[in-house]
């Protein structure tokens, strides 16, 4: 089967040259053009958040960007990558619908559950035995949502095997953490002589979120102010897992400050959650008009605060 190439950086709207921040500012805003819960209206929204957060995986990478900027287009080809894909594969998965990732990622940076021989992982002398051997098992990464690990979810996962397709349902646990498995039995490699086949683990791997930063059971997020908020305060609405919570931000709040929302965060726990940690940033305008920029030069002349001294 032929794997198409992606061009992560055409799908980000980025140069090859663009630097982290350029990146990181291209995802965040069209994470949050495409997300699910903001684009209810947009076609295909869902896919192309998924193919955003791909490229952000990628790209904000330098380990994964410097292989996939080395190999290029030709990436198949390329001396020494070994497989160049999954059509040589016997046995191999692939997910339902659009909940991992796509094969060529899968095909370029191992994320995917690709196995050649069944039985190759013996040794020649062991795989001629008549003894019942068990089947080898198989890993693979499963992308999971911040919103499916704070209700938990459902998947519909197909599974390619020599005899032919089967679809599995695979129950996401709430409050399943990053790199944790999930075990489907019997759905590796085929057991020889009558041996039991082997498992498939799916090892979870959080979605980039356009808000949130998972850190451990809690969250992390932007506090975005203009400068006048965080010298004479304000009172913002902010958003959260939980739903939006109102607070107040006090007059010479500092950039930088972490304003703490305890249970905001990830369930850990029954009826436990982690904390959601608001971190002030300060975002000035782009452009500003002529009585702005008065207002701004009167800021200037007025002011005795000397920020160097």
């Amino acid at each position: 089967m032929s794997v198409q190439y992606r061009d992560y950086y055409e799908i980000l709207g980025v140069e090859k040259s663009a630097s982290q921040d350029e990146i990181k500012k291209a995802f965040k805003k069209l994470a949050r053009k495409y997300h699910p819960d903001v684009a209810k209206d947009l076609p295909n929204a869902e896919d192309k958040f998924k193919e955003v957060n791909e490229a952000y995986e990628v790209l904000s990478d330098a380990g994964k960007r410097q292989k996939y900027d080395t190999l290029g287009p030709n990436w198949e080809q390329s001396q020494g990558f070994p497989g160049g894909g999954r059509g040589g594969s016997s046995y191999e998965y692939n997910f339902g619908g659009s909940t991992g990732f796509s094969d060529f990622f899968e095909s370029m940076f191992g994320g995917g559950g690709r196995g050649g021989d069944p039985f190759g992982g013996y040794g020649g002398r062991q795989a001629r035995s008549t003894r019942p051997m068990a089947g080898q098992d198989i890993e693979a990464d499963l992308l999971v949502s911040i919103e499916e690990v704070m209700s938990g979810s459902s998947r519909e996962l197909r599974l390619s095997r020599p005899s032919g397709e089967t679809t599995i349902r695979v129950k996401v646990p709430k409050g399943i953490g990053e790199s944790q498995k999930i075990r489907c039995a019997n759905m590796g490699h085929p057991g020889a002589n009558g041996g039991p086949n082997g498992d498939l683990l799916l090892r979870v791997r959080f979605e980039r979120h356009p808000v949130y930063r998972p850190s451990g059971k809690d969250l992390e997020s932007e506090l975005i102010l203009a400068p006048w908020e965080l010298v004479l305060g304000t009172s913002v609405t902010a958003p959260t897992p939980h739903g939006s919570v109102k607070m107040t931000v006090k007059p010479g709040t500092a950039p930088g400050t972490r304003m703490r929302l305890k249970g905001k965060g990830l369930p850990k726990g029954a009826t436990e959650f982690g904390d959601l940690y608001l971190v002030v940033t300060v975002e000035f305008p782009e452009e500003s008009t002529d009585e702005e920029m008065a207002l701004w030069q009167q800021l200037a002349e007025t002011s005795s605060f000397n920020p160097r001294r």
